[in-house]
């Protein structure tokens, strides 16, 4: 069972590269792809708010 920084760590490195592809797809202007980045972006950001993870210096997107 993993311990709660272990499950931090994944979720903020998955919300990390969810951003990175999120911003990969804007500059393509890949709107469909950046539609469906932004529904995982949603959930690990309302994950990682919920386990009490401050974004603000990592949340690049802002949405």
């Amino acid at each position: 069972m993993p311990t709660n920084g272990e499950i931090i760590e994944r979720n903020i490195n998955d919300f990390q590269r969810v951003q990175a592809h999120m911003m990969i797809a804007r500059k393509e202007n890949a709107t469909e792809t950046y539609e469906s980045l932004k529904k995982d972006y949603r959930s690990l950001k309302a994950v990682l708010t919920s386990l009490g993870v401050n974004l603000t210096d990592i949340d690049e997107i802002k949405e």
